[in-house]
């Protein structure tokens, strides 16, 4: 499990696979942060991991401040599934 800052915005959801840097991964919870000030850009702060971790994320069986940190522009993330099947 880690974090993925996206600069930018894919259009994804929590739910959505993603794929970037040859990694797919789901994203388990999105913060949408920059939308009325802040960086000329809109980030995503997305926690991602395999479907296996999903888990663990649910019951908060990690340590946020020590995830690993990747960051990525919207341009360089192939959107596999957008959202998941219950998204709105």
């Amino acid at each position: 499990m880690k974090q993925l800052i996206i600069h930018g915005d894919p259009g994804i959801r929590n739910g959505a696979v993603v794929r970037y840097d040859g990694e797919e991964v789901v994203c388990f919870g999105i913060n949408r942060n920059g939308e009325y000030h802040g960086p000329d850009r809109v980030q995503l702060w997305c926690t991602v991991g395999t479907e296996d971790e999903y888990e663990d994320y649910e019951k908060r069986n990690f340590t946020p401040h020590f995830l690993d940190v990747d960051r990525v522009d919207a341009e360089d993330v192939d959107v596999v599934r957008a959202k998941s099947d219950l998204a709105v």
